[in-house]
């Protein structure tokens, strides 16, 4: 009797641009806060003279992937599809290129992103030259499909985020830019343009987009609840979690999704009681936040730490903000000690990043990091 063939488990690689528990950018049906930003790239298509190379820049979760994506099946869709105006880059929902690229099985879109390293089950810090190198095979092939004389695009490649290429990586794309090939459009997704080279920032347009305003910023954060089927903030939390937010979508629903209001609150009583610490308080925060179960949760914190390290600093050298970082500031950081607290600012990013790579001792991070900031607020 023959052996039934055995049933192989296909491991299926989380994505290094997606907020756990919610959906992709590429999956999310509606962009808030952006119209300009889509008409100018309706307008763009339409003229049949499209740049060859997007930059969209703006700071983390306020939708440029999303943006890059709605781009990508617009373009990549049947132009009886579009909207005639070209108010926006809206196609039906039942359009089969956006359907393929929501999919990522669209023969003319190239994705370039950190990978999923399966044997270390971990993401790299930065996209490999190996990922760029791609583009080759991808650009050496015409699409598949009909053809479709007289349209600006056939190919996109989205490269997220641009701010995380190698030396070698940014070199090779570089080199694509430079030489671009007809109908093939790339949108370069950035939160720091000043990382990248100067001469690929100036083989792009750039598109800037800003935070979201209090309005467009809930919307798009209950869109995205509903989405994943998660319970909505109570009415009394949203004006909190708006300001947190920074006009971030991604930032509003971490927030909202780990505890986030109760990890403001030891972090702002943290750095109240500067240049003292509580110790025992901070290793039990620690704890919290070290185990692996707590991956959103370490997150959030040390992106509110980084968040409010930031804020003091602007108070402190500027004199503008919420009344209680001018209070503070005014108090932790005389103007000598400028420098150090951005100095400090950096380490921790820096470190954060290395312990992150390396697999290190996530308690001892956030210890160092709180210790780092008590010895820069109590320099004389």
């Amino acid at each position: 009797m023959a052996r039934a063939p055995a049933v192989r488990e296909i491991e299926v690689p989380p994505e290094a641009d997606r907020l756990e528990g919610f959906p992709h950018p590429r999956e999310t049906r509606h962009l808030f806060g952006h119209a300009t930003a889509e008409r100018e790239l309706a307008a763009a298509l339409a003229s049949g003279r499209i740049h060859h190379a997007w930059l969209l820049t703006g700071p983390e979760g306020v939708g440029k992937a999303t943006l890059a994506y709605r781009f990508a099946a617009y373009a990549l869709a049947d132009g009886e599809t579009r909207d005639p105006t070209g108010a926006s880059l809206e196609v039906p929902e039942n359009t089969p290129a956006l359907r393929m690229v929501k999919a990522l099985s669209h023969p003319g879109l190239l994705v370039i992103r950190r990978p999923w390293l399966f044997r270390e089950k971990r993401f790299p810090t930065v996209i490999p030259v190996d990922e760029v190198r791609r583009l080759r095979e991808f650009l050496a092939h015409t699409p598949g499909g009909e053809s479709r004389p007289g349209e600006a695009v056939e190919r996109v490649v989205i490269v997220d985020t641009a701010d995380e290429l190698n030396v070698y990586a940014a070199n090779a794309l570089l080199k694509s830019l430079e030489e671009p090939p007809a109908r093939t459009l790339f949108m370069l997704i950035s939160s720091q343009p000043g990382r990248l080279l100067p001469t690929i920032r100036s083989r792009c347009r750039t598109i800037a987009l800003s935070h979201l305003n209090a309005s467009d910023l809930r919307v798009a954060a209950e869109q995205a609840l509903d989405a994943s089927g998660k319970t909505k903030p109570a009415d009394t939390d949203w004006p909190r979690l708006i300001y947190l937010a920074r006009g971030s979508v991604r930032r509003l629903l971490s927030l909202a999704t780990s505890d986030g209001l109760e990890l403001a609150e030891r972090v702002s009583a943290l750095l109240q009681a500067l240049p003292k610490v509580d110790w025992t308080a901070a290793h039990a925060l620690a704890d919290d936040l070290s185990s692996a179960a707590s991956e959103q949760r370490f997150e959030t914190f040390f992106d509110l730490l980084l968040d409010a390290a930031a804020r003091l600093t602007r108070a402190a050298a500027t004199g503008e903000g919420e009344p209680e970082d001018v209070a503070l500031a005014r108090r932790l950081i005389p103007e000598d000690r400028l420098a150090s607290w951005a100095e400090v600012w950096e380490t921790i990013v820096r470190e954060k990043a290395e312990a992150l790579a390396l697999n290190l001792d996530r308690k001892a991070l956030i210890l160092d990091a709180i210790h780092k900031i008590a010895v820069a607020a109590r320099m004389p």
